[in-house]
């Protein structure tokens, strides 16, 4: 039998109780409906027990943080997002079965003629409730003095033997009501009034009622709405709705509205559309003006070149955001430069904002601005790496730029560009931040009836259906994302395919 050496009992103590605290967290996140986030710490921390206690995992440990936080930040979302994706969860199903059931329970209505009206009276330095009598022959009930707390009571009601005292007047009593709505009096049949409004008590009942079937029935209309495990709600027979709805599994119905059905089909295949248009049209751009760039500068006889280089840098050191800003400004109709200029040239001031192919090109026009710097310093780097033999040998033999260029420069820095140029599209394909800040995805598409921007691309429109003016649908919204998330994958493993394709290609 292996002897635990005594140095170790500290270090598996300690292991010992992190498993310990790892396991009531899991428990206590799953405890509150958090399925997904507690199978995701539970495999986290079977791993780094595992990874912390046996020999054989020392390389792992240093690896083991980075996978956690991807595990946590990177697939967790991802799989929380494909989930949400199969489920009917918006703005007006945000609850599960059990607690949309029991907010409806909460909703009260008052007890017919149980009304009672009060005055709030002073004594000292302690209040007293006095309700009237009921009805004829009724006496009036007061409550012991006591002291107004912002805790709820319960108070019994006794018989009012005393003179009443001068009530409070209605701003006083006004200055109490947030304590006032704490109290419950208790009368003499042991039933609980509680304040309905500036003069009186009253028993409040539940407006719903529970059936043994799970259904509820509306105290006042007698109307019975059965819960609907198809669209999340309890509805009546004849289709009423009751909020808030619950959340239920609706299947790949979302994936369904968006390709089949017109109303969702048409705007995101336009916006699909654009997407791809906007992210090739602004990945040709950009590198083909850092290309031309780069060419300029790479030539020895330019002075000036490194001012130049330093000049045309600018806009990829000033953050993004800002950038953007300054083109709204740049681009607004009324007062921006830009119309100012062609105002004064050509006589026009076209609307950038409101126009939709000049939004469009608007867009491209800032994207390409900020992306060309980067594509500068890529193909400068690339031109540089290239042997001078070759372009002495052209000149031998009496080759002009332009053969050089096709001949020359291109083929041998189209190679190992593409890679980086598909992850330019991969970046512009999800550029938030551009169409958030500078055009917002406007103009809107007229014929959509969900908020569909002409400017829109897929990441924003998503947006969009998720938090803004179309009631917050977050299963439809997960379900786009679902599918940017493939079509994004499938244009990262197209990159690395390239990318091992290029790097075998040097090798052989």
């Amino acid at each position: 039998m292996t002897r635990v050496p005594t140095s170790a009992w500290p270090g598996r103590a300690l292991a010992l109780l992190a498993m310990l605290a790892a396991l009531w967290a899991v428990m206590v996140i799953h405890a509150t409906g958090q399925t997904l986030l507690a199978l995701t710490l539970l495999v986290i921390s079977g791993m780094a027990v595992w990874t912390y206690t046996s020999t054989r995992t020392v390389a792992l440990r240093y690896l083991f943080p980075g996978v956690a936080a991807a595990l946590v930040f990177v697939v967790f979302p991802m799989l929380y997002t494909m989930g949400i994706a199969f489920t009917n969860h918006s703005s007006r199903n945000l609850l599960d079965l059990d607690r949309a059931r029991a907010q409806l329970m909460e909703e009260a209505v008052i007890a017919p003629d149980s009304q009672r009206r009060f005055t709030l009276e002073a004594l000292g330095s302690r209040l007293r409730v006095r309700l009237a009598p009921t009805g004829a022959g009724a006496d009036a009930a007061v409550t012991p003095p006591i002291v107004l707390l912002a805790t709820p009571q319960t108070i019994a009601l006794e018989p009012a033997t005393s003179a009443p005292e001068p009530g409070l007047p209605l701003s006083a009593v006004v200055q109490h009501l947030p304590t006032l709505r704490l109290l419950q009096l208790k009368d003499g049949s042991g039933q609980l009034l509680s304040l309905t409004g500036l003069h009186e008590f009253a028993l409040q009942q539940p407006l719903y009622l529970a059936r043994a079937d799970g259904a509820l029935t509306d105290r006042l209309s007698g109307k019975v709405y059965h819960p609907d495990m198809a669209q999340g709600f309890f509805t009546a027979d004849d289709g009423d709705r009751l909020q808030p709805g619950f959340r239920v599994n609706v299947g790949l119905s979302h994936f369904a509205q968006v390709f089949s059905q017109g109303k969702f089909r048409e705007p995101f295949l336009s916006v699909f559309v654009w997407t791809v248009v906007f992210s090739a049209l602004s990945v040709v751009g950009a590198a083909s003006l850092g290309l031309l760039l780069a060419g300029l500068l790479h030539w020895p006889a330019l002075p000036g070149r490194s001012a130049y280089r330093l000049v045309l840098f600018l806009p990829y050191a000033v953050p993004g955001f800002i950038s953007i800003l300054v083109f709204k400004g740049l681009f607004n109709q009324n007062l921006g430069e830009v119309n100012l200029i062609l105002n004064a040239l050509f006589g026009i001031r076209p609307a950038w904002f409101s126009d939709p192919l000049l939004a469009k090109l608007m867009l491209l026009i800032v994207n390409i601005w900020l992306g060309f710097p980067y594509m500068m310093v890529l193909c400068s780097g690339l031109i540089q790496s290239i042997p001078s033999d070759l372009y002495e040998a052209s000149a031998v033999v009496g080759a002009g730029p332009w053969t050089n260029f096709t001949r020359i420069t291109l083929p041998l820095i189209l190679k190992p560009l593409t890679p980086l140029l598909i992850s330019a599209f991969a970046f512009n394909f999800n550029n938030f931040v551009l169409v958030s800040l500078l055009t917002g995805g406007r103009p809107d598409q007229a014929d959509s009836t969900l908020p569909a921007g002409t400017t829109d691309i897929l990441v924003s429109y998503t947006w969009r259906i998720a938090f803004q003016d179309s009631g917050q649908q977050f299963g439809l919204a997960a379900a786009i994302s679902t599918v940017i998330f493939g079509i994004v994958a499938a244009i990262t493993l197209i990159q690395l395919r390239l990318t091992s394709r290029a790097e075998a290609s040097k090798k052989g």
